[in-house]
């Protein structure tokens, strides 16, 4: 026979409180009690868990996990500010005057322009070093006063009363200790201390033995406990997950990031800091003035540009539209942030996911943070450009650094993912520039940066394009304009001398080397292009050849409009000219000298041999018709005479 087991029976919750209530357990203020202790016991544990979790997850060195962000309690944007909108000039004249006194060398931003005989071959070590004259650096004191550049209106502008504290982060990677040091006075002694939370430095595996003992040694003894903050990462990460590093590890309400061979100048905080207390979602960067390389002298580099990109992804300028600003104290809009100098709230930061931790070393970071914040700020976000906040910066006169990702081409690697994630069809363009080196670039995992972009309901590229950069593609078309000529500039007095740059950036003089095997296709420091836009730009930069205002060749930020950056090929007589007819300049060579000095502009004389050049590349038809080829030619003057020469 067969007996089959009764099915068990399950009770409802409504049975089962009917059955408490018949043992009058729920009438039992102990079991109340108790029930409620396991209830709390089993919620604290579980938090507890999850707090230790996330504790681990956020540790400021773990940058190869996802940050969790908790906006603290006392943040600045939980809460709301300045009803009264009251404002305060936030100007400190004690410290303005102190500064003003102080006397010695390199004082008030002036420069050094030499250092004894005995001390050459060390001031020339130390170049090949760092890039620049760390024993300049050196002479310097590391409170030094800077000269005050600003608009003289800023003086006038009054601030905010209730401002957001601030963490300046710095990482550093074999910086000189000297130019570090200054950097961290400067910011320090120009920053009102209620709005200065701290410092956050990042040791990026320096291999100075003094960036290591002698560092702490010297931020215990110099400033107060826990002002200035000191992090080292285990092995060479790169410039991005430093930065990442010191963001994660940051209490203040907002970002301030700076490279760790800068200088703040007067009163730079304020500014930066007022659009972000009325808008969380606006990024401030402040003007960036030049602290020369050669001498250290603090110098103006420009009154207002706005970033961009080329289909390389070079980082371009372009000078403000009219209309921008009403006065020349205005903020204004910026499509692409320069990337090493900006301010962005802690919340907004992350927000948007912070940068892609996937990025490797240096590169891009700056094209997808600056398209994050305008494609997903929710409609009332930024990038603005402040003129009454300036910094300076030591543009380096050469590259010290070796490549630590030998092997690794890891620019295209960071520039694909920000392309694949943010750029939509508009990518193509980027690939289309070269082919063979994106084609077997794999990008690795995008997905977490594609669900960030979702979660955002972020807008597509095509937003950047039309309303951000309206007029980006009349400088930086889709298809390139056709050259006048590129290749190396070969001299026909001595053909086996080629101008070349060394390497340098803004602000140098050109020099002679031998030339490339390639005059089609040499390396950077030797291939040039004179442009559609008539003047000559050095490849994979933003630098064009500049006559500045004493007559000298010089290295200088394309900006587009011709000036003191005109420049054109006689097919003739085989002449660079400058300027036009009207100017009568040439580009000769000095064959004793070799790099500083060596390319300088003259009187233009057809019978000297130092003064014909060639091209590696040259567009015939388009130099034979030079009036209708390329951009309009802005000087009437020049263009009647070309016209009249039949060009």
């Amino acid at each position: 026979m067969l007996h089959l087991c009764r099915p068990r029976r399950m009770w409802t919750k409504r049975q089962f409180l009917i059955k408490l209530r018949k043992i009058n357990l729920l009438k039992s203020p102990r079991f109340v009690i108790e029930t409620s202790i396991v209830f709390f016991l089993i919620f604290f544990f579980t938090l507890m868990v999850m707090m230790k979790v996330i504790e681990y997850n956020n540790e400021p060195l773990r940058v190869d996990q996802n940050f969790i962000y908790f906006e603290p309690l006392s943040s600045f944007f939980r809460s709301e500010h300045n009803k009264g909108n009251i404002k305060v000039d936030w100007h400190d004249y004690i410290a303005i005057n102190l500064e003003k006194s102080r006397t010695g060398p390199g004082e008030n931003g002036m420069g050094i322009d030499s250092v004894p005989e005995d001390e050459e071959e060390l001031n020339q070590r130390l170049f090949d070093e760092n890039g620049y004259y760390g024993l300049i650096s050196d002479k310097i004191s590391v409170n030094r006063s800077v000269v005050d550049l600003r608009h003289k209106d800023c003086w006038k502008i009054r601030y905010l009363k209730d401002l957001p504290t601030v963490s300046v982060v710095i990482p550093f990677y074999n910086e000189h200790l000297s130019t570090l040091l200054r950097t961290i006075h400067s910011v320090i002694n120009r920053s009102p201390p209620e709005l200065l939370k701290e410092v956050v430095l990042v040791n990026d595996r320096s291999t100075k033995e003094f960036l290591y003992d002698e560092l702490k040694s010297y931020l215990s003894q110099n400033f107060p406990k826990n002002l200035v903050k000191l992090f080292e990462l285990p092995a060479r990460s790169g410039l991005i997950a430093a930065r990442l590093t010191g963001a994660r590890a940051a209490i203040g309400d907002v970002l301030v990031f700076l490279d760790s061979h800068t200088e703040p100048n007067v009163n730079w905080l304020p500014p930066l800091l007022e659009p972000i207390a009325v808008n969380y979602r606006v990024c401030t960067c402040p003007f960036i003035d030049v602290i020369e390389f050669k001498t250290f002298e603090y110098v103006i580099q420009d009154e207002g540009s706005r970033g961009v990109f080329d289909w390389h992804l070079n980082y371009r300028k372009l000078e403000l539209q009219p209309g921008f600003q009403k006065r020349p104290t205005d903020l204004f809009p910026s499509p692409v942030m320069a990337g090493g100098l900006f301010a962005i709230s802690a919340k907004f930061f992350w927000e948007l996911g912070g940068y892609d931790n996937k990025l490797d070393i240096w590169g891009g970071e700056q094209y997808e943070l600056s398209f994050k914040i305008w494609l997903c700020n929710g409609g009332d976000g930024g990038i603005y450009d402040v003129p009454c906040s300036r910094v300076g910066h030591v543009y380096r006169g050469s590259m010290p650094f070796e490549d630590d990702r030998k092997g690794t081409d890891f620019l295209s690697i960071n520039y694909k993912r920000v392309a694949e994630v943010w750029m939509d069809e508009y990518k193509e363009y980027v690939y289309m520039r070269n082919p063979e080196r994106y084609k077997n670039v794999n990008p690795g995992d995008i997905s977490y940066q594609q669900s960030i972009r979702k979660k955002l309901q972020c807008k597509p590229f095509s937003y950047f394009i039309n309303k951000v950069a309206p007029d980006m593609l009349e400088y930086f078309p889709f298809i390139d304009y056709p050259a006048f000529a590129y290749g190396a500039i070969q001299s026909m007095y001595e053909p086996e001398i080629c101008i070349d740059t060394y390497a340098k950036d803004t602000g140098n003089e050109l020099g002679l080397y031998p030339c490339a095997p390639d005059l089609e296709d040499p390396q950077d420091t030797q291939f040039f292009t004179l442009r559609h836009f008539r003047d000559i730009e050095i490849k994979n930069t933003m630098f064009c050849f500049d006559r500045n205002e004493k007559g000298m060749l010089l290295t200088n930020i394309c900006h587009h409009h011709q000036g003191n950056q005109y420049f054109r090929y006689d097919m003739n007589t085989q002449q660079i000219r400058f300027g036009g007819d009207m100017n009568d300049e040439c580009l000769d060579m000095d064959i004793e000298k070799t790099e500083a000095g060596a390319i300088f502009l003259t009187k233009c004389d057809e019978s000297s041999l130092s003064q014909k050049w060639k091209f590696g590349y040259m567009n015939e038809t388009a130099l034979r018709s030079w009036t209708v080829s390329g951009f309009d030619i802005y000087d009437p003057y020049e263009y009647r005479i070309m016209r009249q020469n039949g060009l």
